[in-house]
This record gives structure tokens, sequence and C-alpha cells, in this order.
């Protein structure tokens, strides 16, 4: 059977997740990876995160570009300015593992766990016979930015616990029930953070995003409130968060999404993750951008079973899911 789609992807796939794809791929699907370039004037789908400007130019017949996480890198976005009709899509495929771990920071912090854990490692039980360092959840209102893939898994998850959970989202302009979540529009976010308990960050990092929750809107929050951010860090004013936790004006936060990051591999292990020390507090939980599960076999299988569906549906002809909207960056 001679093939209708051939598929580029740039980063080879270890061998279990190889096996994964091909097991799911439609056999209309043809695959070359890496440094093979037997079909590089064939192909018209390339996965790759980070693609640079002779990557793109490799291929003249491309016509889509699969980011194989959610997101899309702002150099990405600048290399494709002089390719505009390259549509952009996205791969879903960690919104389990993201929504399991920010819902696993929510309870760190509400719970103060990481002050208990240090503490009792150096057989200090001090803050047991404390009163005041942990929030229930149950009955506690959480409100989401950013209610798409992520959101609403993390919502499910929060109902369980018995919160009332509401949410925002850019495409809906009024207020709307869905699975028993409040979702309003963007523009109703001052009015829901007076009476939010856990605001929970799922945002992606837009023009429209960038700064959004500042000391205003921070200011807004009850005292006893949590934040967790596992969207992008920029959509957090940096200075805003330190002086809100150092002051305790809110009472604590788990962020696993950052403003700086190692450029190279030798700084991996000398990189301030921001302009102020967030390592000085108690009252934050901190994580080095692993909400997605990076390079587990879980989550490798999930993203080759999401490539597939994205793959499989452009060689039926079908409209392939997950586009990305150049304007919104989303």
């Amino acid at each position: 059977m001679t093939p209708t789609l051939n598929v580029h992807i740039q980063r080879a796939p270890d061998e279990h997740a190889m096996a994964c794809l091909q097991s799911s791929l439609d056999p209309l699907v043809e695959i070359t990876v890496a440094e093979d370039t037997s079909r590089d004037d064939q192909v018209t789908v390339l996965v790759s995160g980070r693609p640079n400007k002779e990557e793109i130019n490799r291929f003249p017949q491309l016509e889509k570009l699969i980011i194989p996480w959610a997101g899309v890198p702002e150099e990405t976005f600048e290399v494709l300015k002089a390719k505009p009709a390259i549509e952009i899509h996205n791969l879903h495929h960690n919104a389990v593992p993201v929504a399991e771990y920010a819902l696993m920071l929510m309870l760190a912090a509400a719970k103060n766990i990481i002050p208990m854990d240090r503490a009792l490692r150096l057989s200090n039980w001090q803050l047991r016979y404390e009163t005041g360092t942990a929030s229930l959840l149950t009955g506690k209102t959480a409100l989401i930015l950013g209610y798409g893939h992520i959101g609403r898994v993390l919502a499910k998850y929060l109902k369980s616990f018995d919160m009332n959970v509401t949410a925002t989202r850019y495409s809906v302009k009024f207020p709307q029930a869905e699975d028993r979540v409040e979702v309003y529009p963007a523009n109703s976010l001052r009015s829901l953070l007076p009476k939010t308990d856990y605001l929970i960050i799922a945002l992606p990092h837009t023009p429209e995003t960038d700064g959004l929750i500042g000391e205003p809107e921070i200011n807004l929050l009850p005292p006893s409130s949590i934040l967790v951010n596992i969207g992008r860090g920029a959509v957090v004013d940096q200075g805003a968060l330190f002086h809100a936790l150092k002051t305790k004006r809110i009472a604590s936060a788990g962020i696993d999404v950052w403003y700086n990051y190692p450029k190279n591999e030798e700084s991996r292990i000398n990189t301030s993750p921001a302009d102020y020390p967030f390592h000085e507090l108690e009252n934050i939980v901190i994580s080095p951008h692993r909400a997605g599960g990076l390079n587990t076999d879980d989550t490798e299988r999930l993203r080759m079973s999401h490539l597939a569906i994205l793959l499989n549906a452009q060689a039926r002809g079908d409209e392939m899911p997950n586009r990305v909207d150049r304007q919104k960056g989303y």
C-alpha cells in the first residue's frame, strides 16, 4: 500500500515509544526520523517542538507542524513568521499528568507538608503542635484559569474533594455550567478572585495572559488563599507573588513553571528559577517544571497515542485536531 502521508519526527523516540506509535498508526502513514532524509521532498507533516529555519526549509512540501506538547515556544512562532501557510498543532497528551501534578502541589501547599518533612528529618516535632498550618479543601472554592484540556481533568479531581469549582475560559462570553463547573469569560476574573480559596493557573503564555496575575489581582484574593501555577511562569508577576508570600498576604503557593530556565546542560546546576529568592520562603512548594511527567514511560506512551490520533486523522482526510490559532498564540 502506497503511503499517502509522509511524516518526519525531528527527535527520534526511543524504541518502546516508536513501537507504541507504529502499532497505532494507519498503514497510510510513513514515518522518518532524525537524520533520515529519504523522504524529505515528500514530507508534509513535521513533528518538532523547536525547529530552526534550516529544519523548516528542509521540507519543501511542509504543510503542518506538530508541537509534541501543549503550547508553542516563542522561538518557534518567530521561525514560522516567514511560513504563514504552515499550520501548527499541539499534543494534549499531558492533560492527566499535569492535572495530577497540580493537585499534588495544591495538597502539599495546603497541608504544609514540605516544612514538616524537613523538620522531622531533623527530629524536630515542633510543627505538630502549632496551629493554623494547614487548609481544608472540602467546601472551599477553586478557580481554574484556563478551562482547557488540563483544566477539565483537574476540575473532576477537585469536585471529588467536594470543592466548589469555577473556571475562566477565553472563548466563553457568558457564564455557563459544564460538568457542574461554572465557567466564566476571562473578563470576570476580578469579580471571582475575592471568592477564591485556591487559584490554579493552567493558562498558556500569550500577550493576553502576560502578567495577568499581578499585585492588584493578588490583593483581591483572601489572605488564606493558595495559588498554584502549572501554566506558564510569566502569567504571574514574579515580584508580586514573592512579596505576597513573604508578607503572608496569601497563605502559600505551589509553583512548577518559572521565569528563568537553564540555557545549556552546564547551567542546569546553577540557574535560579526566578529573580527573587523564592527558595528562602517556607510557604511555597517549588518544582522544576516537571508536571508533564517528562521522559516517563507512561507519558511517552500517551504522547505517541495522541500523536497517532492526529496523524491518522490527516491520513484519512479528516481535520487534524488541536490546531493553534497563531493570532491568539494557543
